[in-house]
C-alpha cells in the first residue's frame, strides 16, 4: 500500500512539473508630463499625478485581470468627499461605498463604465456595486454637488497610476506584445498615436519614454444631478 501511495505522489509531482509555467514578468516604466498653454510662473505646470497607464496583451494571457490586485476595494464617503478620488479595479470587482458622514448620501453614476443609482442611505450603512464591464465611471452624490470621484475598471492586470512627479511603474509584465493605453481625468493626449500604440516587452526592464498630455476640462467639476438637472442653489436640509 505504501508503494502505491508513493507512485501516486510521484505521478502527481510529474503532472505539476509538466504544466507550462507562467512567464516571469519585468517592470515597465514611463514618464508622464502634463502641459498647459496657459501655464506661467503664477500658474505652474499641472500636476502629473493620477494618470492611468495600462497594457492590454495582444496575445493569449493566462493571468486574470485581478492578478496582483485582489482588493478589497472601497470608496469612502467622509467629510462630503470620496476617498480615494481615483480608484482603479479589475473588471468584475465589487466596490463598497460606506457612508461615514453623519447624514445621508445618494451615490450614482450615469456614465458608460457602469450606470447605477444606490438611492438614499444613512450614516453608518454601506452599499456595493460590481463593476462588470471595462470603462470609466464618474461617481457623484445627488445631494452634494461638490462630491466627485472616478472608478476605472480594467480587463488587464498590467496597469499603474502615475505619482505627482509623473513616474509610472507597471510590475510583473510578461514578455510579449501589448497595446498601450493612457487615461487622465483632467488631461488628454497631445499625440493620440503616442498613447495608443503597440509596445514590445522583452526579458528585461522596459522604458516607454515620455507620455505627453495636455490639460483639459475636468468632467467631475461641473456636472448635473442624477435627473440631468442643475443642483439647487439653496438646500432645504441641514447637511
Amino acid at each position: 500500500m505504501q508503494s502505491v501511495h508513493r507512485w501516486i505522489i510521484f505521478g502527481f509531482c510529474l503532472a505539476l512539473a509538466s504544466q507550462p509555467a507562467l512567464a516571469q514578468g519585468v517592470e515597465v516604466t514611463a514618464h508622464v508630463t502634463v502641459q498647459d498653454a496657459a501655464a506661467s510662473k503664477r500658474n505652474p505646470r499641472p500636476n502629473a499625478a493620477d494618470v492611468v497607464v495600462w497594457l492590454t496583451p495582444l496575445q493569449t494571457d493566462p493571468r486574470p485581470a485581478s492578478a496582483g490586485h485582489p482588493g478589497p476595494f472601497r470608496l469612502v464617503q467622509k467629510d462630503k468627499m470620496f476617498t480615494p478620488h481615483l480608484l482603479v479595479v479589475p473588471v468584475g470587482s465589487s466596490v463598497d461605498f460606506p457612508n461615514q458622514d453623519p447624514f445621508y448620501h445618494n451615490v450614482f453614476s450615469l456614465f458608460n463604465g457602469k450606470r447605477f443609482d444606490l438611492g438614499l442611505y444613512e450614516s453608518g450603512s454601506n452599499r456595493a456595486v460590481r463593476f462588470d464591464r471595462e470603462g470609466v465611471s464618474y461617481i457623484f452624490c445627488n445631494i452634494h454637488p461638490e462630491m466627485g470621484a472616478v472608478v476605472m475598471a480594467l480587463g488587464t492586470p498590467y496597469y499603474a497610476v502615475s505619482n505627482a512627479a509623473g513616474a509610472v511603474a507597471i510590475h510583473n509584465v510578461p514578455p510579449g506584445s501589448y497595446r498601450l493605453r493612457v487615461w487622465s481625468e483632467a488631461a488628454q493626449s497631445a499625440n493620440p498615436v503616442d498613447t495608443e500604440r503597440t509596445v514590445q516587452v522583452g526579458s528585461g526592464p522596459a522604458h516607454l519614454g515620455e507620455i505627453a498630455l495636455q490639460s483639459a476640462a475636468n468632467p467631475t467639476q461641473h456636472h448635473k444631478n442624477k435627473f440631468g438637472n442643475d443642483y439647487p442653489t439653496t438646500h432645504d436640509h441641514p447637511y
